[in-house]
């Protein structure tokens, strides 16, 4: 990492008090490789500033072209932050076969499982690429403080009934209660609840909705069912939970 990348993680230990434990967690990624699904993120440059620390960063993202990334393409060119370039793969959150298994130290993952229509299926499949010992940070968005904020919890039961019925990226389950419930004002990607209506309907391409919403207890279910250990969790910012685990 470069003097100057080093100075500012040093002033935002400083002078951001709450960023100062996820400051210190990224620090222990250093040296190591590691896979995202659905980057980059903002977050793991900004709060928990792991890309600066880390040996390399791989990258998975569903399409060829994204609302997010705009358009791209597998190979050699998931740059993450500026001068640092990893692996882009081409795949499902929820099927990663043609990705190396037991291959990396650790895989991130922010505002993307909650996309996801089979979140254990996904978190089961991420474990299989991650070594022994492999840490998993997973952020997610809190419902409060966004559209979702009308909507109920998804329950634990839930998530293993859509793995046991193995539930796949056509799931249109939650549609309805999206429709219902989805807070417009607070969605800046569309202006109307006619045009939400239009855009769930094309969801297999743009993969805008919310299949589910988590809460903290969940999430620690879910990645003990899916064989992790949870190490701590955390809120930041009246938006991100965070959730750091170790696999089993």
């Amino acid at each position: 990492m470069s003097l100057s990348l080093k100075l500012k993680v040093f002033s935002r230990y400083i002078r951001k008090k709450k960023k100062r434990p996820l400051i210190l967690e990224g620090l222990k990624f250093k040296g190591q490789k590691g896979i995202e699904i659905g980057g980059p993120s903002f977050f793991f440059q900004k709060n928990m500033p792991l890309y600066l620390f880390a040996k390399q960063v791989d990258g998975v993202n569903f399409s060829t072209q994204t609302v997010w990334e705009g358009s791209i393409a597998e190979g050699n060119n998931y740059q993450y932050v500026k001068g640092k370039t990893g692996y882009q793969y081409i795949a499902e959150a929820s099927n990663l076969s043609h990705i190396p298994k037991n291959e990396y130290d650790f895989l991130l993952s922010c505002h993307s499982l909650e996309h996801v229509a089979n979140p254990i299926q996904a978190v089961k499949g991420w474990a299989e690429l991650l070594k022994q010992k492999g840490k998993l940070v997973l952020v997610l968005p809190d419902k409060r403080f966004i559209f979702d904020h009308k909507r109920p919890y998804t329950t634990f039961e839930h998530l293993v009934e859509d793995y046991k019925n193995k539930v796949d990226e056509h799931d249109t389950t939650c549609f309805e209660e999206l429709i219902a419930l989805h807070d417009v004002s607070m969605d800046p990607g569309v202006k109307s609840l006619e045009e939400f209506t239009e855009r769930l309907k094309d969801n297999f391409n743009n993969r805008c909705a919310h299949h589910h919403v988590f809460s903290q207890e969940v999430v620690k279910q879910m990645l003990e069912y899916c064989g992790f250990t949870v190490n701590s969790q955390h809120e930041l910012d009246n938006f991100n939970l965070i959730t750091i685990a170790e696999k089993n």
